[in-house]
């Protein structure tokens, strides 16, 4: 079974979470402005949620964790929670 390993950020606005998508292009730390910014508890470890497999997170979270470019900032991805900045930092098949 896949197993993932990824972090976000979770804003209440497109705008935002595309401002801070920028700031991390442009060299920020990911776990730092998940820190300073996300809504998530999960901030306080950098956004880190852990490793989990598919059908535990929203189907927003799957669709791009278990599809998508690992190592890249992914979204804006919208959720019932909010927007999240998603970086997928390991995936095994």
């Amino acid at each position: 079974m896949a197993q993932a390993s990824a972090r976000h950020i979770l804003v209440d606005s497109v705008e935002k979470c595309t401002e801070l998508k920028q700031k991390i292009v442009d060299g920020s730390d990911f776990a730092d402005v998940a820190r300073e910014f996300s809504s998530c508890p999960s901030s306080r470890q950098g956004g880190d949620l852990g490793s989990f497999g598919p059908g535990m997170m929203v189907p927003e979270f799957d669709q791009v964790v278990f599809n998508d470019e690992v190592g890249v900032v992914h979204g804006p991805v919208q959720t019932q929670f909010g927007f999240h900045l998603l970086e997928i930092t390991s995936r095994t098949d």
